[in-house]
């Protein structure tokens, strides 16, 4: 029975008879503050209507303006895209550059698989090894081990 009670006070009810009336009775002065309102806005409205084409032309215009904003500097606009096309040939160059080097180490590494004068080059440069009759040469080492890092020197 609550539930009931509840979605019948929910149900908007017709005004009664002296409601109507009074409503009636007062028609004559709204209808009169409405009048006063058009009378009002009209000229606004005219003027408005008047100048019509330039509001569109100005509106256009900013329209115009903030797109080019948008697309010079956007997320997308065209000084990230010349920063990322930048950044894009610099990691191009860096890749031909690290290319070749690596060509140049599979060159020596099939030269040391291969190739015996390189095989005895690097034994004699790393292992110090010679051949009968020869000498190698070893320098001395320093007194004193240079510093690790510059801060330390006096």
């Amino acid at each position: 029975m609550d539930f009931r009670l509840r979605d019948i006070s929910r149900v908007r009810r017709f005004p009664g008879p002296r409601a109507l009336r009074a409503m009636a009775e007062k028609a004559p002065q709204a209808q009169a503050l409405a009048a006063s309102w058009i009378d009002n806005v009209r000229p606004l409205a005219t003027q408005l209507y008047a100048l019509r084409r330039r509001i569109a032309t100005i509106t256009v215009a900013v329209l115009t303006g903030l797109l080019f904003v948008h697309v010079m500097f956007g997320a997308n606009g065209m000084v990230v895209y010349k920063q990322k096309r930048a950044e894009y040939e610099s990691l191009q160059r860096k890749i031909v550059q690290e290319q070749k080097e690596n060509e140049i180490y599979a060159r020596q590494i099939r030269g040391l698989k291969t190739d015996e004068k390189a095989i005895e080059k690097e034994a004699r440069e790393q292992l110090r090894y010679a051949r009968p009759g020869e000498y190698v040469y070893v320098p001395p080492a320093p007194a004193n081990p240079p510093p690790a890092n510059h801060s330390a020197r006096k």
